[in-house]
């Protein structure tokens, strides 16, 4: 049988100071970034629906030639109700509901003009939503 306690030691750390060292940041580097980076979070609450409208983008952005990153899964939202059964009598009779929310993550670097535009004029299924952010 494993015990749970745990021991603990204390040590010294010298700590070692770095070299200051100045940055110079050009205003011209600062001003003009060299990569544009268009990113689409699309979520739903159906799965199967969601990586079908995740397909249909990528096979569209890929249409255009355009750089694709993704899809990058971001964590599943879980919002929990609980309802009383009954109005009156039965008041420790409960019922527990859950709605799950899927997120997809896509970056398209340096998109053309007609990739922009194919997108906005995508028809997707009712119940997909989907962000647009230029970065």
């Amino acid at each position: 049988m494993v015990s749970d306690k745990t021991t603990t030691a204390k040590v010294k750390v010298k700590k070692e100071t770095a070299p200051k060292v100045a940055i110079k940041v050009s205003k011209d580097s600062a001003e003009a970034p060299d990569r544009f980076k268009m990113r689409v979070r699309v979520s739903a609450y159906e799965h199967k629906i969601l990586d079908a409208s995740v397909r249909q983008i990528m096979d569209t952005a890929g249409r255009y030639d355009a750089v694709v990153e993704g899809p990058i899964p971001l964590p599943t939202g879980i919002k929990k109700y609980t309802v009383n059964r009954s109005s009156f009598i039965d008041k420790n009779a409960r019922e527990q509901f859950e709605m799950r929310i899927h997120r997809r993550l896509i970056d398209i670097i340096n998109p053309s003009q007609k990739v922009i535009e194919s997108l906005t004029n995508l028809s997707l299924p009712s119940g997909v939503n989907v962000d647009v952010k230029m970065m």
